[in-house]
This record gives structure tokens, C-alpha cells and sequence, in this order.
């Protein structure tokens, strides 16, 4: 997408210096300072991490290989951009800047990071400064990132509310997300195990491991019993009954975050199960709307969920006593989603206001990650799933709730693993726009 030659960019960028203003008022400061953030090295060696941006610094910026750079913004003025491009030839060094973003900003391109603080505003008393200690400058640790409160609030409960811009990258990486995912269920089909399938994966993505927004879970059988599950077997197993995969990709510093489940056997009683969950999670995309309570889309989640169980046989008690005696927890122990953005879990899901604050869990659901009523322009992830998790299913029997479940039903399913359907949903003033569906059919 030609992102050069629209307004979004522009707008983006206004919208960024209008609630920058705003968040240096309430904290008292001048300006807006944020590093890129630097290479963090392992203990006892000289081996460094994959370097991971400063989610702050690419809101502004579609930059997320630039260690050692700046970001400064003015209220009245041209955000600045120091960027470092060093003489080293161990590694790649970044090219010079380009792109549709240039000519936005000032920038300066220094070959040392300690040439920043020539470039940086002289009194850094003044300056919110947004990162991790380790970006300080020299010695003395100059421009120590403060991380002050009141601004982060402000800011970060603002990232909720996505700019077109925001919105475009998005689609562009649930665009790469949906091919890659594409590849995987073909490899799959193939024969190919856990390890093979993630190859595949990376691939069609155009992405490595390190470029993916977070790690694959790629799971066969069992596997998809276990929420985050990233061993990656290298041989299938056998038989190969059903395979999960949590995997996204990244675009310009934003995330996707897409979740499909597939039987072996399409004409199996494990893939009618996958059918339903995805039928009711299609209908739980639907209810994203603005003024709609995040927690109560989670808890009417639970109830849809219980009822698939009954009308499975897998659960011998109602729905609504499912959901009141905590069974269906035990099949669906995880949030209902999240909000999604620069990171794959975005910040102030539980922000009361953009002074802070906090919008409490539903009591006895410790694991949803958004507790904010939805409005226009907020992105988040619906993924309800059903999983046969021995240590779950064992607490149900030491609560004395093994009555609630038909235990032949679940020996039958667990080799299955489980199931989780997940898409992106933007929150609009009308219909939801489900950037996910929307990707798989045009696919």
C-alpha cells in the first residue's frame, strides 16, 4: 500500500503532537524524548539479545532496526530525529533514512551515540524521557529515561484509540499474517511436523523468528492443550489428529495476531467441534462495538462456549451452572482477547482514565487482559477456545465437580488437544471491520 502518497501519515503524526502536548502539560515538561533502545547483551558473554525497539519510539516511526537512535518532540515544533548510522563493519549498519515518513521530521545522522546529546534539548530536567535505563547517554548516564507517570498515562491510554494510519498497517500485517498461515495449513496437510510447519510459516511471512511479533505456537495433537506452547517437535506425531497455530506477523512496527485450528479428519467430530467454536466466535466479532463492556463480552463468551460443551455432551449441567460453578473455566481458562497495536498485548487494557486508574477483572477471571468499555478506533482480538488440560480437568474433580463432565467424552477429545479460533476486530461507529476474515477472503 502506497502509504506515501495519502494524508494518513500526516494525520497520524498530528494526532501523536496533539496528545504529546497535552501529556507534557499534565507532567510539567517541555519536551518528549524517547529512545530507540539498545542492544542488551547475555551474561557472561558477548553474545547480544535480538534487539527489540522501544514500542514509544515506533508510534512515530515505521523504525524498528535502529538501535541507538532518538526521538524528540516539541509542542509547535518538527519532531526531530537523531539517527544513528555508525561506521562498523562486524554488522549491517542502517541506511541512510528514506521512506514516506522523511520528510516529516528534522534529522540528524550521527556515527557515535554519544553525539546525541549535541542534538538533544540542552536541559534534560525538562524532558519526559520515554525508555529503558540502559538508553543513557555516556558515563554520567545523561537523559536517564524518567518514565514519568502521568505522562505514560496519558499517552498509553490513548494508544487505544488507532489512527487510520494505524488501522492500514495493521491490515498490511494481518495481509502477511493470513499468507503465512495459508502455507502452514498446506504444510500441515503435507505431513510435515511442528518444526517443518514453522519453517513454512516463516517463509510465506517473509519473516525470521525475530521479525515475528511474538513466538509461534505451532501445535500438533496434545500440544494444543498447552496455552503458549513453542517447543516445536521436529517429527510428527502419530497419529497426526489436529494441529493449532497462534502465530502473527509484523508491519511497520504494528502486529497481527491470528489463531486457526484444523482436524485431520474434516469430516470428524473434533473438526464439527472446531466448527462450532468458530460459529460462535464469529458471532463474539459481531459484538464489538462501540459503548459494549469488554468484560461483559468475555463473560457472554464463557456462556456461548457452555453451551457448545452441552450440545457436545462434554459437560452434564446447564451452561448458565457451568459458568456459575467455574466448569467452563476449566475448557476455557484464558481471557477472551486483548487489545492489539505496537505490541501484540497493548498497554492500559485496564486504564480507568488517561490519569490512571484501574478497571478491575470480573471476579473469578484473573486472565483477561482488557477490562475497558470498547469505542472507535480501539483494535483488539476475540479468541475464545475449548482445551482438554489434565491439570484443569483434574482440579474440576478435586472441587467435586466431576459430576459436571462426561469423562468418556473427554477421553475421546483429549488427544485432540484443543481449540482456539482468533481474529482482529477493529471497533468502528458502526459494523465492526474484522480485519482477520477480511484477510482470508481476499486470500
Amino acid at each position: 500500500m502506497a502509504l506515501a502518497a495519502t494524508p494518513l501519515y500526516a494525520d497520524h503524526l498530528a494526532t501523536l503532537q496533539s496528545r504529546t502536548a497535552t501529556a507534557l502539560e499534565r507532567g510539567g515538561f517541555d519536551h518528549l524524548v524517547i529512545p530507540s533502545g539498545t542492544l542488551h547483551y547475555q551474561v557472561f558473554d558477548d553474545r547480544d539479545y535480538p534487539y527489540a525497539v522501544n514500542p514509544q519510539f515506533k508510534h512515530w516511526l515505521p523504525l524498528d532496526r535502529n538501535p541507538g537512535s532518538w526521538l524528540v518532540a516539541t509542542p509547535g515544533a518538527r519532531p526531530r530525529l537523531i539517527y544513528l548510522q555508525p561506521r562498523d563493519y562486524w554488522h549491517v549498519v542502517p541506511q541512510a533514512p528514506e521512506g514516506y515518513w522523511v520528510e516529516h521530521f528534522d534529522i540528524v545522522v550521527i556515527g557515535k551515540p554519544e553525539e546525541a546529546m549535541a542534538h538533544l534539548p540542552k536541559n534534560a530536567q525538562r524532558c519526559a524521557i520515554l525508555g529503558e535505563a540502559q538508553s543513557a547517554l555516556g558515563k554520567y548516564a545523561a537523559f536517564r529515561p524518567n518514565n514519568p507517570q502521568p505522562v505514560l498515562d496519558y499517552l498509553e491510554y490513548h494508544r487505544a484509540f488507532k489512527t487510520p494510519y494505524e488501522i492500514e498497517m495493521l491490515r498490511e500485517a494481518t495481509r502477511r499474517g493470513v499468507r503465512a498461515h495459508r502455507a502452514a495449513e498446506r504444510a500441515f496437510r503435507a505431513g510435515a511436523g511442528e518444526f517443518g510447519i514453522h519453517l513454512a510459516y516463516c517463509q510465506a511471512a517473509g519473516q525470521d523468528a525475530n521479525e515475528l511479533p511474538y513466538s509461534n505456537i505451532v501445535a500438533l495433537n496434545e500440544h494444543g492443550a498447552v496455552l503458549h506452547y513453542t517447543q516445536l517437535d521436529r517429527l510428527p506425531p502419530k497419529p497426526v489428529r489436529s494441529f493449532l497455530l497462534d502465530a502473527g506477523a509484523s508491519h511497520g512496527g504494528y502486529a497481527c495476531d491470528i489463531t486457526r485450528t484444523h482436524a485431520r479428519d474434516t469430516g470428524g467430530e473434533f473438526q464439527a467441534l472446531v466448527d462450532a467454536v468458530d460459529a460462535a466466535q464469529q458471532r463474539m466479532c459481531a459484538q464489538v462495538r462501540a459503548g459494549v463492556d469488554y468484560r461483559r463480552l468475555h463473560l457472554d463468551a464463557h456462556l456461548a462456549l457452555a453451551g457448545i460443551l452441552d450440545e457436545s455432551g462434554i459437560i452434564t449441567v446447564s451452561p448458565e451452572e457451568a459458568v456459575a460453578t467455574g466448569v467452563s473455566s476449566a475448557f476455557f481458562p484464558h481471557g477472551i482477547g486483548h487489545g492489539l497495536g505496537l505490541q501484540v498485548h497493548e498497554v492500559a487494557g485496564f486504564a480507568a482514565s488517561d490519569h490512571g486508574g484501574t478497571i478491575p477483572k470480573p471476579e473469578g477471571h484473573p486472565y483477561l487482559r482488557l477490562t475497558r468499555v470498547l469505542e472507535p478506533g480501539f483494535v483488539v482480538t476475540i479468541e475464545p477456545g475449548l482445551y482438554f488440560i489434565d491439570m484443569l480437568l483434574e482440579d474440576l474433580k478435586t472441587a467435586g465437580r466431576s459430576g459436571s463432565v462426561d469423562w468418556d467424552r473427554v477421553d475421546a477429545l483429549r488427544p485432540y488437544g484443543g481449540i482456539r479460533i482468533e481474529d482482529n476486530v477493529v471497533c468502528t461507529t458502526g459494523e465492526p471491520a474484522n480485519l482477520t476474515r477480511e484477510g482470508f477472503a481476499a486470500a
